[in-house]
This record gives structure tokens, C-alpha cells and sequence, in this order.
């Protein structure tokens, strides 16, 4: 007998432990940079905030390639391990996509969203470093 179209890959297979803090947020800025997002910035926030460890930042050069880049996202930590963001803005718009999985927040930008909000120099003082 199926696994029913509805449940993961993840959960017919008895998923492994999600990645948790810095390790989410690297595997998050591996999966932004196969989908070829741009400026991939993983900034370690830990001792600064209390609501998360790290932030990824990444800009597409297109909302198309923003939303490409969510996608394959989301489907990778739902899929290999049953994991789906607490919550997620601005998909519809793709210009800045929030996604929050309580020990990463990812931002994905056009590159005149990330131009406008300036994030990455808001944690200028946080310890970051680029991916490629």
C-alpha cells in the first residue's frame, strides 16, 4: 500500500533530525546557492536575539527566482526532514520573503528590496560570512 499524496517523503520514512541553529542556517544557504541565489549571507545572531541563532539573507535577480529559491526551500527541509517554517511573508509579492524556522529566519530578496532595506547592515556588527 501508498503513502498518501499528502505526507512527506520525511514522514513515511521516519524523518531524521532537522539541522538545528547555525547548522539549519547552512544547509539553508547551500539550498539558496543550487538554485543560484546571489549574495548569500549566513550572520550568526546568537548572543544579540533571543528569538532565533542565525539569519540567511540571499537576493534572486528576478521575483521568479525568489520564489524558486523559497520553493526548493521549503520543499528540501519539509521533505528530508519534516520541518516547515513557523511562518512565511511575502510570498505572494516575492520581492522580500520572510521565512522563520525559529533557530534560522531566512530573507530572500530582489536586489532592490535587499538595496531598500538594508538588513545586511543592520547586522553589520554580528559575526557573518558569505557563501557561494
Amino acid at each position: 500500500m501508498t503513502a498518501p499524496d499528502s505526507v512527506s517523503r520525511a514522514e513515511r520514512a521516519g524523518a531524521p533530525a532537522a539541522p538545528e541553529g547555525l547548522a539549519l542556517a547552512d544547509l539553508v544557504a547551500d539550498t539558496a546557492s543550487d538554485r543560484k541565489a546571489q549574495d548569500i549571507r549566513v550572520i550568526d545572531v546568537r548572543g544579540l536575539v533571543a528569538y532565533t541563532d542565525g539569519l540567511v539573507v540571499c537576493s534572486g535577480n528576478t521575483e521568479r527566482q525568489t520564489k524558486a529559491v523559497h520553493d526548493a526551500i521549503h520543499s528540501l527541509l519539509k521533505d528530508d526532514y519534516g520541518l516547515l517554517p513557523r511562518r512565511v511573508e511575502g510570498e505572494r509579492e516575492a520581492r522580500w520573503i520572510l521565512m522563520d524556522y525559529l533557530d534560522c529566519v531566512v530573507h530572500i530578496f530582489t536586489p532592490e528590496a535587499r538595496e531598500f532595506y538594508r538588513l545586511d547592515q543592520l547586522w553589520g556588527e554580528a559575526p557573518a560570512r558569505a557563501v557561494n
